[in-house]
This record gives structure tokens, C-alpha cells and sequence, in this order.
């Protein structure tokens, strides 16, 4: 691992690191917010994935996470949302494909299955990195995300019940079996077989049986894609036939930029801060 920078903020160290990704077969850039309570002992853990063409920056620039973050004692991973480099196979002109938009599936399909292995990335890889070199308390996490991030963390934490004791998006896209700017990813990483589909889709996970002890989700009403590409309201219909408990807020005139979620940063911090006994 190598540091590309740190500085100090709210009495804690903002940093940007990369590793040479096993699981993703080329280097990869984090971030990784540590609070100043960390000098006292391990720090819960909060992941945060972002989406499609954002990189580990967006959210670091734009999230203003630092000063909740600090005050709580939560350690924010902030990660990449796809393998980069020339080597990598990409459609440049296609931004809901590719680099930028790995979509945290493990893909089957070539020339894409050597690298775009996200879920993996995120739910082994990077977890290990950081319990070896950042002093994470890995018996407490959490995981959120914003769109395609917000997928990511819904289905993440569905496969992973026993890791996370919190999880909660952004607008995320909560059906990508059935959207139209999900669907033609998911064929192309893992095939047309649309029962491979069902592991990374969240409506399609609690249909099958997978189960969370509750989740958290906003919503803005302005938002461009809310109709066609995120529909929360198909996952609050299938959290409320599997009796998951779920707080779906639709927040009047928000869109889908992080001036929407850095208004609402904040509440989900503490909602999970208080799911990891700091709060």
C-alpha cells in the first residue's frame, strides 16, 4: 500500500492511498477518513461507495462527512467504483459502463471477468487492507452509498448480514435487474442468464430469501432518475412483504447531486453511529 496523500481535518487525518488490487488485477485508489479517536483505540467503520463515473474523490470533496464523522468516532472508507488503467477493458463513450461504473458485481463474462470483480474488492480484499493497516474495530461496520453505490451497499450488506450492523443509501437503484441503464451492465458482465442477475439486486435478494435487520434510505422528489432508474418504492414494497423493517424519507425538491446528499449526510451518520453503540 502506498500513500498518495494525507491532511489533517476535525482533528483527524484525511488520506488517499493505492494497492496493487489482487481481485481487480491493477492498482486502486481509497480514501479513508480516520477521526481523532482512533489514538485511543479502534474506530467502527463506515464504507461509502459512489456512483456511476464517480471515483473515491467524489464523495471525499463533496460528501462533507469529516466534521459528523469526527465528533462520532467513525472511520470512513471511501472506495473506488471500478478497476482503472489502459489494460482495462472500458466503453469510453458509454458513462453507465465500464470504468466508473463497475456496478460491485464479481463479472463472468470476457473480457471483463479479469478485472471488474468489485464485489469481491469490497467485501474481501479491501477489508482485509484495512484491518491490517488502519486501526478499524472490524466487529463494528457499516455500509452506505449513493445511486449505484447505493445498490452496491444494499446488496453487499443483504450477502453479508453477519459483517454489518447498519446499512443505508442514497437514491440507490434498488431493482437494476429491470432499469434501463442497469440492465444492459448486468448483461454484459455476467451473461444473459438473468437468474445470475438475482445476487446483485436487491428486490430480487429479499424475494429469495435474503434478510437485514433494517435499512435507511433518502430520497429526493426532484430527482432526474427517480421513475425510471431508481424506484424506491419497489423495495419498500419487498421490505415490507419480508417484514424488514425500512425508513424510506422522500425529501421534497432534492435531486440526485451530492447537494442533496450532503444535506442528509449528517442523519445517516448518526443512524449508524448509533447502530455501532458510539452514539
Amino acid at each position: 500500500m502506498k500513500t498518495v496523500s494525507t491532511a489533517r481535518s476535525h482533528g483527524g487525518v484525511q488520506g488517499v492511498y493505492t494497492h496493487e488490487a489482487e481481485t481487480c488485477q491493477c492498482d486502486m485508489t481509497f480514501a479513508v477518513f480516520v477521526p481523532p479517536q482512533a489514538e485511543d483505540g479502534p474506530c467502527p467503520i463506515l464504507w461509502y461507495l459512489s456512483g456511476l463515473t464517480c471515483t473515491h474523490a467524489n464523495v471525499m470533496d463533496k460528501g462533507e462527512y469529516r466534521r459528523m464523522a469526527a465528533d462520532l468516532g467513525l472511520m470512513i472508507v471511501c472506495p473506488d467504483t471500478s478497476p482503472r488503467g489502459d489494460d482495462v477493458p472500458d466503453e469510453p463513450e458509454n458513462w453507465q459502463f465500464g470504468k466508473g461504473a463497475g456496478f460491485y458485481v464479481d463479472a463472468t463474462q470476457e473480457p471483463f471477468a479479469r478485472n471488474y470483480r468489485m464485489y469481491s474488492y469490497i467485501a474481501d480484499e479491501l477489508p482485509a487492507l484495512i484491518a491490517k493497516h488502519f486501526p478499524a474495530d472490524m466487529d463494528r461496520q457499516g455500509i452506505f452509498g449513493h445511486s449505484m453505490g447505493g445498490h452496491g451497499a444494499l446488496t453487499i450488506a443483504l450477502k453479508n448480514p453477519d459483517r454489518f450492523k447498519s446499512c443505508s443509501a442514497f437514491a440507490p437503484i434498488v431493482e437494476p435487474s429491470t432499469a434501463g441503464w442497469s440492465k444492459p451492465a448486468l448483461e454484459k458482465y455476467l451473461g444473459k442468464d438473468q437468474a445470475a442477475w438475482r445476487r446483485y439486486d436487491a428486490c430480487a435478494l429479499v424475494a429469495d430469501g435474503a434478510r437485514f435487520p433494517e435499512f435507511l434510505i433518502d430520497q429526493g422528489t426532484a430527482d432526474g432518475f427517480l421513475d425510471e432508474g431508481l424506484r424506491p418504492w419497489l423495495f419498500e414494497e419487498a421490505c415490507k412483504k419480508a417484514g424488514i423493517p425500512l425508513t424510506l424519507n422522500m425529501r421534497e425538491g432534492y435531486d440526485h447531486s451530492y447537494f442533496f446528499i450532503s444535506s442528509f449526510m449528517n442523519d445517516h451518520l448518526a443512524w449508524h453511529a448509533k447502530r455501532q453503540g458510539t452514539s
